[in-house]
């Protein structure tokens, strides 16, 4: 058995609403037969009234800091990569430090395994090892590193975190999702732009995922199904640019998963001979307000079951793969004994296009 017994979460200081970050489109991005009024009506129809980045750019109109004040020219790649690098790690152990505060009973140097999780940056020696030094983890920590997988990479985690800790009774994994998506902001105004540029947003999650543990409230790690929508990979992908990461964000996904959900969802339930409507709690990846709405529409979900996925789209947008986590970790804040047995169906969607679910009991000592 293994279980999620802690999660916390981290964002950047700068934190804008919405209405900011469009002022800051308008004056950035390069617009054509009325493109502008186009984002107008996706940032108004996004669900979202908050977002945090690591630039501080994004609550401006003028002397900027990062992005040039010429609208014909953007950031390089390695520009943005250098940002990744000193400013991922300290959000990072912004998270783990959380963690480890919010849950005494975890000993860091009996942490068997490492799990990075990142799309949006990459280098080495790479943020594991910085976190092993900044965390003072033992040096002979197993490390994984988990890249580019972009929105539902957390599942990966939590799989292998899942099998370590059935392989090995004493294993204790600390995985780790952080991503700054805000770092790849694309001027041109096509239409995956305007959708990418209204949506993500920049976040970390830590979470420790145990064996056995003497946490009086948790989370076991019941069982995993994944698919692939061949029909959709063209209409979710994430490529590396010139300038920046790009990011191919068609607006058919909702529908692609609308037309998978149900299968996806009937696959996993089926092992533990359950339907829907014996499930009480839901963990859905808020990809935006339409994937949710396509969910809950496809699987006959109520609204306020989804009221999770809702409250952390409001508040931080789409954080691509720490999102889910946040997602969990509200669940987790309103749990109490008379929860106990009862389910948490999750689900996350990304490149590929991937459909990812889980199935989680709340348990306790």
């Amino acid at each position: 058995m293994s279980f999620i017994t802690a999660i916390a979460t981290a964002n950047p200081q700068n934190r804008f609403a919405q209405p900011e970050i469009q002022a800051f489109m308008l004056k950035t991005m390069t617009f054509q037969n009325g493109e502008s009024k186009k984002l107008k009506a996706i940032f108004k129809a996004s669900g979202i009234n908050f977002r945090y980045s690591v630039l501080a750019d994004y609550g401006k109109t003028t002397d900027f800091e990062f992005y040039p004040e010429n609208g014909n020219t953007s950031p390089s790649t390695r520009d943005r990569l250098e940002i990744f690098r000193r400013t991922a790690l300290p959000l990072s152990v912004d998270a783990c430090t959380k963690l480890f505060s919010n849950a005494p009973f975890i000993d860091r140097q009996r942490i068997t395994h490492l799990i990075v999780v990142s799309c949006t940056g990459m280098y080495a020696p790479g943020l594991d090892i910085e976190l092993v030094n900044a965390l003072n983890l033992p040096t002979t920590i197993d490390r994984t590193a988990i890249n580019f997988m972009g929105c539902y990479a957390a599942f990966n985690a939590l799989k292998i975190a899942d099998a370590f800790c059935k392989s090995d009774a004493n294993a204790k994994v600390l995985v780790v999702c952080t991503e700054l998506c805000s770092l790849h902001f694309q001027r041109d105004a096509s239409d995956d732009n305007l959708l990418a540029n209204a949506l993500f947003a920049d976040g970390s999650a830590a979470v420790l995922v145990e064996a056995g543990s003497e946490s009086k409230l948790k989370l076991e790690l019941d069982g995993f199904y994944n698919d692939l929508a061949r029909d959709g990979g063209r209409d979710m992908s994430w490529n590396i640019g010139d300038l920046g990461f790009e990011m191919k964000l068609s607006s058919y996904v909702p529908e692609i998963i609308r037309h998978g959900i149900a299968s996806l969802t009937g696959s996993l339930l089926k092992k533990f001979k359950k339907s829907v409507s014996e499930i009480k709690h839901f963990a859905i990846h808020p990809g935006g307000k339409k994937i949710l709405e396509a969910v809950e529409q496809e699987l006959r979900i109520a609204p306020e079951k989804n009221s999770a996925a809702y409250k952390v789209l409001r508040q931080y947008g789409n954080m691509s793969s720490p999102t889910v986590l946040f997602v969990i970790a509200e669940l987790m804040k309103d749990m109490t004994t008379e929860d106990i047995d009862e389910n948490i169906l999750s689900f996350a969607f990304g490149p590929g296009l991937t459909m990812e679910s889980m199935m989680l009991t709340i348990k306790s000592v």
